[in-house]
């Protein structure tokens, strides 16, 4: 307490001198219409620069929770699209009042999440999502990002989940040449993390340098139309039946941060009418 009185004691005059000027201030701007003008034109912009920076800072620390907020909602809409595009197609096919009258169940779902943990530097790939059982999430299922198709659900946790990715050998994912029938398989040969090569198409497909291979729809995993990566040319094929594509993929492995995984509502029953299939063979 000493020190602070000593201390106050000390600069008394810089005190007084600066308890002057504060008040000259006041009563000149309160007594001057000019000065008024001046001083809040200047507190405005003053103000208005640290709302600015403000601003700035703490949306860059929002920055996570609004992304996942846009992404629950492009998957919200990626959602009715797909199901849109389902049920256009069942429409197509339908040929009696009774059948376009019918209520169709949506059959595709998403659930969006976070990768806590990626690799792209290995033959055999894998990421992990902070999604699992207990979110609807099971081995099979596909992943997508907000460009295409990324990886499958390989095992399955509580919370958590496993994704083969893209990048990875083992893996095979059936494509096609995006508005044509041509099916060909799909294939990272490791290496470089934004290309990979679509085999099996036959020779005798049309094609040019920049079309877009999607997915085929073959399957449960990813429905049809899903973009996967672009034509860049055609390389050696061990099989001359077949064109071997080498494609630039469309999603950027090295910075995947949220996906969404695909919940297809007929999977179950495919996959079982497929295994009654093979007991009856």
């Amino acid at each position: 307490m000493r020190n602070i009185l000593n201390f106050i004691l000390r600069y008394s005059k810089w005190f007084v001198f600066a308890f002057y000027v504060l008040t000259s201030c006041i009563l000149l701007v309160d007594n001057n219409v000019y000065q008024q003008s001046v001083y809040l034109t200047s507190a405005n912009g003053l103000t208005g620069n640290i709302y600015g920076l403000w601003a700035q800072v703490t949306g860059y620390f929002h920055l996570k929770s609004i992304n996942e907020s846009l992404q629950a909602a492009n998957a919200d809409l990626q959602n009715q699209v797909l199901n849109l595009k389902s049920q256009m197609s069942e429409l197509r096919i339908a040929k009696d009042d009774s059948l376009i009258e019918s209520k169709h169940l949506p059959r595709f779902g998403y659930v969006a999440a976070a990768v806590i943990n990626n690799n792209t530097r290995h033959p055999r790939n894998y990421f992990t999502i902070n999604r699992g059982r207990l979110d609807g999430i099971e081995p099979g299922m596909g992943v997508v990002d907000q460009n295409g198709i990324v990886g499958i659900v390989n095992v399955s946790g509580d919370h958590m989940s496993r994704v083969i990715s893209l990048l990875n050998e083992t893996q095979r994912f059936s494509v096609k040449l995006k508005g044509s029938s041509f099916i060909g398989s799909l294939n990272w040969k490791g290496r470089d993390a934004t290309i990979g090569y679509v085999e099996e198409i036959p020779r005798h497909a049309v094609y040019k340098t920049g079309d877009t291979i999607v997915t085929s729809g073959y399957s449960t995993t990813f429905p049809e139309g899903i973009p996967v990566g672009i034509v860049m040319n055609r390389v050696h094929s061990d099989d001359d039946s077949f064109f071997t594509f080498k494609v630039r993929l469309i999603s950027d492995f090295k910075a995947l941060s949220t996906v969404r995984v695909i919940k297809d509502v007929y999977k179950s029953e495919i996959d079982s009418l497929a295994t009654f299939d093979i007991k009856t063979e």
